[in-house]
């Protein structure tokens, strides 16, 4: 399958394109998939940080589309990962609902860098959805001694039962029922982020709703309580229907 101009745009970004191959996958809840793949060689040529991502490509409409999707359990050695689905409907979750062992898949991994913060923060503050759970994973994995605070936004009752990766010893999870497009989560960190932040001048943010939710989250941190920009981190991961 060709990818298109924006297939021609990441090569001209130094994109490198690989081939997975499906090995198996499973229901994590009936509106959450994970689906298993050999990465072709990718992780041995690129090595692992995390939330570490790959532009996946699927067929729409006989035209090329492509959807970001953050590895889970990325392992160079045995070269293998996850893919984790939000699933609702649309191309990518079409494919993944009948993804099969043996079915290959094209992706293109570029623009992915991330790196821990250094020192590491005093409190972590992370702000997300089912759509970014992989990478909420991801970052509490690779900071695990650091107290977080997660708002999590739900859509579905399913929601409640995904495989946050939580130590009740240092994390403390906000569950937040998406209303009003997005607006309810950001109206509950505006009420409860100022005062957490006291005593916290190193803390980091990581942002990771959809796009219009993540830009409100992100001016009000950068603007309102002058967070610098070396401490926050933001992603708009999807967009809302028109």
């Amino acid at each position: 399958m060709g990818h298109g101009w924006e297939g021609v745009v990441l090569k001209l970004m130094r994109g490198k394109d690989f081939e997975f191959t499906v090995t198996g996958s499973e229901e994590v809840t009936k509106d959450f998939r994970r689906v298993h793949f050999t990465d072709g060689g990718m992780l041995a040529l690129t090595g692992v940080h995390p939330t570490m991502w790959v532009r996946v490509w699927f067929e729409n409409g006989g035209k090329p589309h492509q959807r970001a999707y953050t590895l889970v359990d990325p392992d160079p050695a045995a070269g293998t990962f996850s893919l984790e689905f939000a699933l609702h409907e649309g191309c990518a979750s079409d494919w993944a609902r009948k993804a099969q062992p043996g079915d290959m898949i094209e992706a293109t991994l570029q623009g992915t860098g991330f790196a821990a913060p250094d020192p590491l923060p005093t409190r972590l503050f992370v702000i997300g959805d089912p759509a970014s759970l992989p990478a909420i994973n991801s970052l509490l994995d690779a900071l695990p001694e650091v107290p977080a605070t997660i708002w999590f936004e739900t859509t579905h009752a399913s929601d409640h039962d995904l495989p946050l990766r939580l130590d009740a010893a240092h994390h403390d999870l906000r569950s937040v029922p998406r209303r009003d497009a997005g607006a309810h989560l950001v109206d509950e960190v505006k009420t409860a982020l100022p005062s957490l932040l006291d005593g916290a001048a190193d803390a980091y943010i990581w942002i990771a709703c959809d796009t219009t939710t993540t830009r409100a989250l992100t001016a009000y941190v950068r603007k309102d309580l002058a967070i610098p920009k070396d401490r926050v981190n933001a992603l708009g991961y999807w967009r809302t229907a028109a």
